[in-house]
């Protein structure tokens, strides 16, 4: 602790390197710790459960141009030929594909919409009783759709009465009772509350809720429509090599397109995501080693202008680990310094973020981890200047003077 005063001396008589590496340190610290907290929340939501096996499940949209085809019929058609290719555990048509970053969602309620009631948002999916199997998804109370359930239709002239709902979907609506009977309101339509699906997701991985999901058991004919198949694991691609034309051979006015599989679709989906994750890791390693070098050099830089008082010191009898504590100890209250104001730049950034771009609150453990990782880099940074100062023989050091 002797040390600090003529440490404190030598600073304020070379101030100016100082003040910058502390302003370095601290921006580093801000833009670091913040940056690690992101990409923690980036990594946490690439990571989430979606409820699918998601490499043994695959899509397409098939595109209707005839005009005297009976859409309805036809696409039972397609949906008991795909079944029957070998390694198809099952098929369906449906209005929306999970995790593709575009669907359906609409808010549904306690009662009909003229009156006041609670209500809660959630995607909603169109399909027959293959639904739920197709996409691997179980039913954990209540029973799955039965072939009495299903309104095939070209329109929405007759809806539906019943629905199965994702277990979230069920949480979030009925709080503390299952909903199973429950009945919810799609605007003034009445529909029972038949299953709870169990951890499924809708088209919206980003979405403040992506687990609620509601599924009608409608099978509409229509222009566009997107078909979901899920095959035995190792056997899609094969199935997927097949279904254009099994799909034209089965009726010609038509194109099939967008025939890929789940994990991809999910992969475009986030691919801005994963692009934004690896941008702040790049940034974030470059701050870090930009300021390890600064504190390198600015160590450097003080041993070249203190050679006459390091050696001094060693002819008084000082030893080498002196020498080199007296580096570590300078560098470690620049640094100290540094990481306080730059703890307080973390956590108002940290909230001008949230506010800006509706990210959660920044957990002062980041801004904690960051600071001690930084002072560690920084006291290794600073040793091999130290140890090479503390090298300096005292007549080496009178012969500069």
């Amino acid at each position: 602790m002797t040390e600090i005063k003529p440490i404190f001396s030598s600073l304020l008589r070379s101030r100016a390197g100082a003040v910058l590496l502390i302003v370095q340190i601290a921006l580093t610290l801000a833009i670091v710790s913040n940056a690690a907290f992101m990409i923690n929340d980036r990594i946490a939501y690439l990571n989430q459960p979606t409820g699918y096996e998601e490499a043994d499940i695959f899509k397409f949209n098939v595109t209707t141009f005839g005009k005297n085809i009976d859409l309805v019929q036809q696409f039972e058609l397609d949906e008991a030929a795909i079944r029957a290719i070998p390694g198809v555990v099952n098929a369906v048509m449906t209005n929306q594909v999970p995790i593709s970053g575009s669907g359906d969602s609409t808010g549904f309620a306690l009662k009909p919409r003229s009156e006041p009631a609670p209500s809660v948002r959630s995607s909603y999916f169109m399909g027959d009783e293959h639904f739920s199997d197709a996409l691997g998804v179980k039913i954990i109370a209540g029973r799955d759709f039965n072939r009495d359930d299903v309104i095939m239709s070209n329109n929405y002239s007759k809806l539906p009465t019943v629905a199965l709902v994702s277990k979230q979907f069920a949480e979030d609506m009925f709080a503390d009772k299952s909903g199973l009977g429950e009945v919810i309101y799609y605007g003034d339509n009445p529909l029972t509350v038949i299953g709870i699906l169990d951890h499924m997701t809708g088209p919206w991985l980003s979405d403040s809720k992506p687990n609620n999901v509601v599924v009608f058991p409608f099978a509409i004919g229509q222009t566009i429509r997107k078909f979901i198949v899920r095959t035995e694991p190792g056997m899609r691609d094969e199935v997927m090599s097949k279904i254009e034309d099994l799909m034209l051979s089965l009726e010609s006015q038509r194109v099939i397109t967008d025939l890929t599989g789940l994990d991809e679709k999910k992969a475009d989906y986030v691919a801005q995501d994963r692009l934004m994750m690896n941008m702040l890791v790049m940034l974030s390693v470059i701050l870090i080693v930009v300021t390890a070098l600064g504190i390198f050099g600015l160590t450097l830089f003080n041993i070249s202008k203190r050679t006459k008082q390091i050696g001094t010191r060693r002819a008084l009898g000082a030893k080498k680990s002196d020498i080199i504590n007296y580096f570590l100890l300078e560098n470690g209250l620049i640094s100290c310094i540094g990481l306080v104001v730059g703890a307080v730049f973390a956590i108002l950034l940290g909230k001008q973020l949230m506010t800006l771009y509706s990210l959660p609150q920044l957990n002062t453990w980041f801004v904690i981890v960051t600071a001690l990782f930084i002072l560690t880099m920084s006291l290794l940074a600073v040793y091999a200047p130290a140890k090479r100062a503390a090298n300096i023989s005292p007549s080496i050091a009178t012969r500069s003077v």
